[in-house]
């Protein structure tokens, strides 16, 4: 009998995330392992700095992992042959050889195992009340558009982070669905531009998430699938977001491998769970006409378990 019931067990799913880790709170890492956890991912974990608490907060201590150290680390793995990965995962970074050395280490692990997937989030910038900027160093942009986007898979950029790459502005729907194709154009199969300045037509309470699957059949015909997710504008600065919107497309996308929109709609939905748990308990805790602060917005991760397993679908997404 417990043979049988090993024989129906879903074969065992490794990701490797290269991530920064806070002590307190959920950004990077602590953002990314529980909810990839809670949906049945094994995940190691490289924590590319280690800070007391995201630099939101007054103050923060903690280090900053080098990329000698990086290849140290992941030299360690390949001794002892533990490095087979199938998908990489990895967000903010701060350091161009950094980056670069997680390119040669997605190079290497993509030749062990032809099915790996890479997920990056490109954190680099973004826009605030209209006017965008990075807060990456700008020496990071070109080896982000000539060496890591070939090698993706799955990319989650918001508008300023594509806009970046290509160097022009789009505000109108036919030129975003443009800049996505010109995203695939560069490696791409799944790109998802998670906030953009097109008007929602829901209204302006509603922020619009685009994005576009493409796959080439055997006989080299190309499908593509592109859809349009209207969610609600929750009022408070989160961090962390990006970091969980992307661990959670990874699974959703893995589990749903030809339906983003059944992906999106997954990973969306569970956002919203999350962050309106969150505004609610950071009213509570900062009391009647006050603003939560820092520690009071930080995600309610554990208290989401439930919504990030087995959300309840309260964002549709729109096929374009």
């Amino acid at each position: 009998r417990a043979g049988a019931r090993g024989a129906a067990m879903e074969p065992e799913c490794r990701v490797l995330s290269i991530q920064s880790h806070v002590v307190r709170g959920y950004v990077g890492n602590k953002a990314a392992t529980f909810p990839l956890q809670v949906l049945g991912f094994e995940v190691d974990t490289v924590n590319s700095v280690q800070f007391s608490n995201h630099t939101g907060y007054a103050h923060w201590k903690g280090q900053v992992l080098n990329s000698d150290e990086l290849h140290e680390l992941y030299e360690g793995l390949k001794l002892n042959k533990v490095n087979r990965y199938d998908y990489v995962l990895t967000g903010y970074t701060r350091d161009t050889s950094f980056l670069a050395m997680v390119v040669d280490i997605v190079q290497e692990l993509k030749q062990q195992n032809s099915n790996l997937v890479y997920v990056c989030d490109p954190v680099m910038g973004d826009k605030w009340n209209g006017e965008g900027s990075m807060y990456v160093p700008k020496d990071l942009l070109p080896v982000y558009r000539d060496k890591v986007v070939p090698v993706a898979d799955i990319i989650t950029p918001n508008q300023f982070e594509a806009d970046c790459w290509l160097s022009r502005k789009c505000f109108k729907m036919a030129a975003q669905v443009h800049v996505m194709d010109m995203l695939h154009a560069m490696g791409p199969e799944t790109v998802v531009i998670t906030s953009s300045d097109l008007q929602a037509p829901l209204g302006n309470d509603y922020l619009i998430a685009l994005g576009s699957h493409r796959k080439t059949k055997a006989d080299g015909t190309r499908i593509t699938q592109r859809i349009r997710v209207e969610s609600p504008k929750v009022d408070a600065v989160f961090v962390g977001t990006g970091d969980l919107f992307a661990a959670m497309l990874l699974a959703w996308t893995h589990k749903h491998p030809n339906n983003l929109k059944v992906a999106c709609e997954k990973t969306v939905s569970a956002m919203q769970h999350v962050l309106q748990r969150t505004i609610k308990s950071a009213k509570v805790q900062a009391g009647e006409g006050n603003k939560p602060n820092s520690a009071q917005l930080e995600l309610r991760m554990v208290q989401s378990k439930k919504d990030i397993e087995n959300p309840e679908i309260i964002v549709k997404a729109t096929v374009l």
